[in-house]
């Protein structure tokens, strides 16, 4: 499935941002106006401190109450236990109906739940508006995509190859106007929070510096000072020096044999920087694709130099992948993970990814995979 179908499923309420607690507080007063069940208990589901919480407290008189601290605002979701009656014999909760959309302020909120648990009216959060705004705004889009999207599922299990391509060429189109959307929120809502969050959206796990740095500039003084902003402005600096153009910074790893490998070293030849790990998936696939790049052009200024985000103890899985894949380039790791010293300095939140250098050092490629790997490395190196 193409990656612009991603789209649609924008904003799940509990994958926004990362966020560390220092203190903000947050009421949240509750009514049920006109709902013909008996409510028992309501539960407020939300990410703090990148802890996923979920609170509950009994409704009394048709009110509940939630307290909490936050950083910064975040999206939340509300759910309903209503009373068993013949109608509703097993109290269910996770009935459509008997959910709202909350995005919660460090302030006093007052929240009225109407003819539905979802139908709710919210007092006190400026950026609950906004987010109700965006939601109208986006809501013709995703409508559009997702009769895309099922036309597509329908074609593909058919067997129906012919109509794919122009449903996708369609897709790409949608998710270019998304994109749009997107961008018009941020830069006419500078002072919104939720115009951060559709900049991290836009922004994905490749940043692309040039087209996300002046967005970002436009944001509000207060805005940045999130705390969620403030690590996005990490990343975001860190894209800067890993841009295309950038001499690529330097660091030192140890190989398979535990002799140490400085980046810098390998100047001289068009060098491929892989990021990839024995546990991935989408990494194994595609390493037929640079065995393949490297074999036709090792010969003619070509190197790859593997970096694996292999776990702690997995030297012997690294190993195995290493040979079963037939990677005969050199290898290096410090076996951290995500905390891989190499991947933190280049920002890698994701992989497979790549960079591809010039003989000087220079970042000339990103995230060049199969057939455009290849292709680059023929205008670089093919026969002239």
């Amino acid at each position: 499935m193409k990656s612009f179908f991603i789209c649609l499923f924008f904003f799940f309420p509990f994958l926004i941002s990362a966020q560390h607690n220092t203190g903000g507080s947050f009421t949240v007063s509750g009514k049920l106006k006109n709902i013909k069940d008996t409510a028992t208990w309501v539960y407020l589901q939300y990410v703090a401190g990148n802890i996923n919480i979920m609170d509950s407290v009994p409704v009394q008189k048709g009110k509940y109450h939630f307290t909490g601290t936050i950083s910064e605002p975040v999206i939340s979701r509300l759910s309903v236990k209503f009373k068993s009656t013949p109608g509703n014999p097993a109290g269910e909760v996770t009935r459509e109906k008997d959910q709202a959309i909350l995005f919660l302020s460090p302030a006093k909120m007052e929240v009225t739940n109407v003819d539905s648990f979802s139908g709710i009216i919210v007092k006190g959060s400026a950026v609950h508006e906004d987010f109700k705004t965006f939601q109208s705004l986006i809501r013709p889009y995703n409508d559009s995509m997702k009769v895309l999207y099922d036309a597509y599922n329908q074609n593909y299990q058919a067997g129906n190859t012919v109509p794919l391509k122009q449903i996708e060429q369609q897709a790409a189109i949608l998710s270019q106007r998304i994109k749009e959307a997107f961008q018009s929120f941020i830069t006419t809502r500078p002072r919104s929070f939720v115009s951060l969050l559709l900049l991290q959206q836009i922004a994905g796990n490749d940043i692309q510096f040039t087209e996300i740095a002046p967005l970002f500039e436009q944001l509000s003084a207060e805005v940045k000072s999130y705390p969620s902003a403030i690590q996005f402005k990490e990343r975001l600096d860190i894209a800067g020096r890993t841009s295309i153009g950038q001499i690529a910074a330097d660091f030192t790893q140890d190989d398979t044999l535990g002799n140490p490998v400085t980046l810098s070293s390998l100047r001289g030849k068009y060098l491929l920087v892989d990021f990839w790990a024995s546990w991935c998936g989408p990494c194994r696939a595609e390493n037929s694709n640079v065995v393949n790049a490297y074999n036709t052009y090792k010969d003619k200024g070509f190197d790859v130099l593997g970096v694996s985000l292999d776990r702690p103890g997995a030297k012997e899985a690294w190993l195995n992948a290493i040979h079963d894949d037939r990677l005969t380039w050199t290898h290096v790791s410090d076996l951290q993970f995500w905390n891989n010293a190499a991947a933190k300095l280049y920002g890698i939140q994701a992989i497979p990814q790549n960079l591809l250098l010039d003989p000087t050092g220079r970042i000339i490629g990103k995230n060049l995979r199969g057939p455009d790997l290849l292709s680059t490395l023929e205008g670089l190196l093919g026969e002239k």
